[in-house]
């Protein structure tokens, strides 16, 4: 079976792994500076900082931010739960702007129209690897006074271009906080993991506080127990001065980082190859809408995390469940993604949301279908998923 995404594991990644185990360091230890520094160098950003996964960097980027209670968080509906999850964490009520239908990320006019006075963050995400428009995003909330945080989960080493520049995901001015993943059907992986890029020296210093429940050492020069009669400060020394979390990364994960960074350009070259196969194949099938960049420039710079078609199943005279199917027999996995955040029971129940409410992203949705992409798929088997799709949607 040919699953949606899968990740690129070779004899360099295990030697790293295994190196890093005989080292005796387990838990935080060198290898995690040393993929922040890699991070931070190749973004061209001041500061990376490694959590256990990019749920945690989201969430830590509104805690640095000082989002809470009060505040509103808009981001898009045609993304992971994550990316709303967050402001919830926070008590802050997240809130969906609906979505461009070309690049399926968020839309700056519609978030311009969709604004509330109480809004204090967009999380902007980059959906499949082709980045939101960053620039446009940005001068609708810093206009209002808010922070930008881009969720770039999907666009791991991707770059984008404005105005004749290239710009490099996580290394540009446009955004406050970047986030990133590291999951294993992702454009790189530790198995779990994440990282929140940022140039503002305030935010990464909370982001590591809190990443190690609010814990410094004495290292740092704080007399916080000194007044209750405890002010030596030997070797053990440590202070919790805020409630934080562990969302320490392991150092063997943060070893097979730096590892897959080193072939991150390979694996990024070979996406856009299956990509273009893709797309060749599948242009001129009336029933088939095949991604589309919103800027063709960036058609070197798109680091592809899911190849998303749009399907019209009833032009098909089928259903979507039945198309996978078909391609399940075929040995074929695809997978739907996503399901409009907004319209999740949760959402429903806890802010009143609707359908209506995101009407792109919610025929988005009914039409979507992602197929088999990833670097170790083979030219053999890119073709039999085509043969098998052609088959399906043509007949």
């Amino acid at each position: 079976m040919l699953p949606y995404g899968r990740q690129s594991i070779d004899s360099s990644d295990l030697a790293a792994v295994s190196e890093s185990l005989n080292s005796g360091w387990l838990t935080t230890g060198p290898k995690v500076s040393e993929l922040e520094n890699a991070f931070a160098t190749r973004l061209g950003a001041k500061h990376a900082v490694a959590v256990n996964n990019a749920t945690a960097a989201l969430h830590l980027a509104m805690l640095v931010a000082g989002i809470g209670p009060g505040d509103r968080v808009i981001t898009s509906p045609n993304t992971f739960l994550a990316s709303a999850n967050a402001a919830a964490f926070v008590g802050a009520t997240p809130d969906f702007s609906d979505i461009d239908p070309t690049s399926y990320n968020l839309c700056p006019k519609m978030l311009a129209t969709h604004w509330k006075n109480d809004t204090k963050a967009v999380v902007a995400v980059d959906y499949a690897g082709q980045t939101a428009e960053m620039p446009a995003i940005a001068e609708v909330a810093k206009n209002k006074g808010a922070i930008v945080i881009e969720d770039a989960c999907h666009a791991v080493g991707g770059q984008f271009s404005h105005n004749n520049e290239i710009w490099k995901v996580g290394g540009h001015r446009w955004a406050d906080m970047t986030t990133l993943s590291f999951h294993p059907v992702k454009t790189m992986t530790t198995g779990e993991g994440g990282m929140l890029v940022t140039n503002n020296d305030e935010y990464a210093t909370r982001a590591r506080l809190l990443r190690t429940h609010g814990m410094v050492r004495t290292d740092v020069d704080y007399e916080g127990l000194g007044d209750a009669g405890f002010s030596e400060q030997g070797p053990w020394y440590y202070e919790m001065q805020e409630l934080g979390y562990n969302y320490r990364i392991t150092d063997f994960q943060c070893a097979l980082g730096l590892s897959q960074l080193e072939r991150l350009d390979s694996f990024i070259s070979r996406r856009r190859q299956i990509v273009a196969a893709y797309n060749a194949a599948f242009s001129d099938i009336s029933s088939i809408q095949t991604p589309v960049l919103r800027n063709q420039a960036d058609e070197a710079l798109t680091s592809w995390h899911l190849y998303t078609l749009q399907i019209d199943f009833q032009a098909l005279k089928t259903t979507r469940t039945q198309f996978m199917l078909s391609l399940r027999e075929a040995g074929i996995g695809s997978q739907v993604l996503y399901i409009p955040v907004h319209l999740q029971p949760w959402y429903r129940k806890t802010y009143g949301y609707e359908v209506g409410k995101c009407p792109v992203a919610e025929q988005f949705y009914l039409r979507t279908l992602s197929l088999p992409l990833y670097p170790e798929l083979t030219d053999d088997e890119v073709q039999l998923v085509i043969k098998h799709v052609m088959e399906l949607a043509t007949r």
